[in-house]
């Protein structure tokens, strides 16, 4: 059962990093923003790459420490959705789409 769920956890955070990919892409673009871009683009993709480590954690302790993480970057990635949809840079559809993902 864990396997499964690791699994889905692991499915779940590549494809928000795919998505955090293309709004870095689009906000660097088509918006000038670099930025709450880089912030995003970092903390975003850090998700999906602490949730990878934690497959290989040494001990019950490091699984959980690294799924905290990940958990962290989650809400640093959440705080600054909110502050591109505050300041207009993606409109409620993006940011409800987004933040529903993280």
């Amino acid at each position: 059962m864990m396997k499964k769920k690791e699994s889905i956890l692991q499915e779940k955070s590549e494809a928000f990093m795919a998505r955090i990919i293309k709004l870095y892409q689009y906000l660097i673009n088509e918006k000038h923003e670099t930025t709450i871009a880089k912030q995003i683009y970092r903390s975003g993709t850090s998700i999906g790459a602490n949730v990878a480590e934690s497959k290989s954690a040494q001990s019950g302790l490091d699984f959980i420490h690294k799924l905290s993480i990940a958990l962290k970057e989650a809400n640093e990635t959440e705080y600054w959705l909110k502050g591109l949809f505050s300041g207009k840079y993606i409109d409620e559809k993006g940011f409800t789409s987004m933040r529903s993902d993280n």
